[in-house]
């Protein structure tokens, strides 16, 4: 398997093991599938979550890691995800959810499992476009809460995509860089009309 997922702080994935053993957190949770889950659930798949913050003028995406998500599997499938989050007394569980991100991750961690080259796999956000991506990352031993999306990382656009992105295909970080940051970039302000007067 090509994939080689970083190991999650230990203290993060105790958070989420509390929770899931938490009645009152499972319940309040507001997710149906993880509430009428029948048998063992269990956290898998822990994968960094980094959100894109801009893009440098020398075209280096900056990025900054917000938490650790991990897939919550029941009956050989994943029910639901868990996020946990980075605070000043350290890692703490912060929700779980559902949707179509967890079914959208799973397939495409599916996918990357059949590419030859080995990659580190995590999520990207880019928070502009409402739009969320599985980062493979080419350097399976670096540090999964540090470092930036190299030229010849992939990108994998998680359903739903923005329009005009597919969703599932993927893109390297050279050539999906320049799209993300053009859409995410104001337009510039129309010159007032007293500029635009021909003079009298």
């Amino acid at each position: 398997m090509p994939l080689h997922v970083p190991p999650a702080p230990a203290p993060a994935l105790r958070t989420v093991l509390t929770a899931l053993s938490s009645p009152t957190a499972v319940r309040e949770a507001r997710t149906p599938s993880l509430l009428g889950a029948r048998g063992p659930v269990t956290p898998d798949l822990p994968l960094p979550v980094h959100v894109l913050d801009h893009v440098t003028p020398d075209g280096v995406p900056a990025v900054r890691l917000t938490g650790w998500r991990f897939l919550i599997r029941s009956g050989g499938h994943a029910v639901a995800a868990a996020e946990t989050m980075l605070t000043p007394d350290g890692w703490a569980f912060s929700h779980f959810f559902e949707g179509p991100y967890v079914s959208a991750t799973e397939r495409a961690l599916r996918q990357a499992e059949s590419v030859v080259q080995p990659f580190q796999p995590r999520l990207l956000s880019v928070p502009g476009l409402y739009m969320l991506t599985l980062w493979l990352h080419g350097d399976c031993a670096a540090d999964a809460a540090t470092g930036h999306p190299e030229a010849t990382d992939l990108l994998v656009p998680l359903a739903p995509a923005p329009p005009g992105i597919a969703a599932h295909r993927p893109h390297r970080v050279a050539d999906l860089l320049p799209v993300l940051t053009h859409r995410v970039t104001p337009a510039p302000a129309p010159a007032p009309t007293s500029l635009l007067r021909s003079p009298a």
